[in-house]
Parts: structure tokens; C-alpha cells; sequence
């Protein structure tokens, strides 16, 4: 189990505040030097935003033992491993001892109010993310142990993520587990909203062995200063993530200890 040392609620709130801070000024510096990317992206190409979750999991990780000199999530280049599909990957912290990847985390976030492409591009991007270093592993790319590989989605708590999607359905049904069965509509079919999405998401990558593990976020950026977040799923919590992962620090030692 996670260290009880450490807050994590307190820290998470501070990761959240961090995240919607950092979003703002880097839209602000943008904006002064005249750099408007397309969309929202003004405010999500300078990176570091989960920069505090990131920290949290280091701390946590450190706590149970391992030398911080074997965690990478800052810094050009010393977070980036090679791919299968694609030469290299930057992933948002690993762990990397005695010649062996041992933990690799990605950290997601989509604000509103484009969800609708976004959120296919988040689906096909963590998909792809985890065939890639599956696959990079399944040809003895970073030596013999199986990685943990865990995901974390925060996603903006606002109106647009809760209502129901419409959905085309022109030559098949969807699946009935996207089907949002309180609308009765037939002429117009609707799907789960975009956090409901996010959520079964996150849930099937876990259930199908995609992810060892993964946590479900909403934020409001009304409460960008507290932090307040919440958990929709008891699952698919934050802990649950970090306690998957602390696993497999434990796997580390004890390959050392039989191993002498």
C-alpha cells in the first residue's frame, strides 16, 4: 500500500491546482509573444502540467525504497525510451534499474470544449502507447522483466462532458454498453457522455490487460486554486494506480534479495 506518510488527497489537490495553473500562464505566455496555436493548444504545448502527479508517484516510489536516481520524469531525453512501432516515446516517469525498465506511467488530461475528436484521439493514442511498448518488450527491447505500465486521465469536469453523444449507426448497433438507455429516441441514437466514455475507457484497458492499472480523474477549472477533484469510480481511483505500481517496486526488491 501507498506510504501513509504521504497525504495523497493533499497532494492530488496540489497536482490539480498545478495542472490548471500551468495551463493558464502557458496560454498567457503564448499570447504575449504572439504564438497562437490552433484550438486550445496554446495552453497544452508547453507541457509539464502534470508535472505534480508525477512528483507524487516519484515521492511514493522513493518512500517504499527506490534510489530516485532510477526515476525519470524530467528532463530532455531521460524519460524517452525506444519504441516497436516508432523509434522513441517519451513517457512521463520510469523506472529504470540494473539495466531493466521496470515501471513506465503515461499522464493524460482533455479540457472542453472538443471532445468529441479529442476523445478519439486519446482512445487511439493510449492504445497505441501501450501496443508500442508491449510489443518493444516482447523483443527483449529493455531486458527480461514485464514492465508495469500504468495511465492516469484527468479530464474537465464541466457541461459538456456529462450529456449524452449522439451516435451514427448505419450499418451496425453500437456495442450495448455505450448505449445510453434513458434516452428513447429511436430515431436518434445516443451514446454515454464523454466522461462515461472516459471512464469504460480506462476500466476495459485494465480488464483486457492493456494497462496494469489505471486512474480516472475529473476537475473543474472553477476550482482551480483548491484543487478539488473527484473520483467517479472506486477502481479506477488514484490509489488503486499507485498501489499497482508500488507492486512492482516490491517485485524489484525481491528479485535483488533472491537474487543476493
Amino acid at each position: 500500500m501507498p506510504d501513509p506518510t504521504i497525504d495523497i488527497p493533499a497532494r492530488l489537490r496540489e497536482a490539480v491546482a498545478h495542472y490548471w495553473n500551468t495551463r493558464g500562464s502557458q496560454g498567457v505566455k503564448q499570447g504575449v509573444k504572439g504564438i497562437k496555436d490552433a484550438g486550445q493548444r496554446s495552453s497544452v504545448t508547453g507541457g509539464k502540467q502534470l508535472d505534480g502527479f508525477a512528483r507524487l508517484l516519484c515521492d511514493l516510489l522513493v518512500a517504499e525504497g527506490i534510489d530516485r536516481k532510477n526515476i525519470f520524469y524530467e528532463g530532455r531525453g531521460f524519460h524517452t525510451i525506444p519504441g516497436f512501432y516508432r523509434p522513441t516515446k517519451d513517457w512521463d516517469l520510469l523506472v529504470i534499474a540494473d539495466g531493466q525498465l521496470w515501471i513506465a506511467v503515461e499522464l493524460k488530461s482533455q479540457v472542453g470544449p472538443s471532445f468529441g475528436n479529442n476523445y478519439n484521439n486519446r482512445v487511439e493514442e493510449g492504445l497505441g502507447n501501450a501496443a508500442d511498448i508491449r510489443t518493444a518488450y516482447s523483443k527483449q527491447t529493455f531486458g527480461t522483466v514485464s514492465p508495469f505500465v500504468g495511465y492516469l486521465l484527468l479530464l474537465e469536469d464541466c457541461d459538456g462532458c456529462h450529456g449524452p453523444v449522439r451516435v451514427s449507426e448505419n450499418h451496425f448497433p453500437i456495442r450495448a454498453e455505450f448505449r445510453d438507455h434513458s434516452y428513447i429516441a429511436v430515431d436518434k441514437p445516443m451514446s454515454l457522455s464523454y466522461a462515461q466514455r472516459y471512464e469504460m475507457f480506462c476500466r476495459k484497458v485494465v480488464q483486457e490487460g492493456v494497462y496494469d492499472a489505471a486512474a480516472f480523474m475529473l476537475a473543474s477549472k472553477q476550482n482551480a486554486q483548491t484543487g478539488i477533484y473527484t473520483e467517479p469510480a472506486a477502481d479506477l481511483a488514484f490509489t488503486r494506480l499507485a498501489a499497482a505500481m508500488l507492486g512492482k517496486a516490491h517485485e524489484y526488491f525481491m528479485v535483488k534479495k533472491l537474487e543476493g
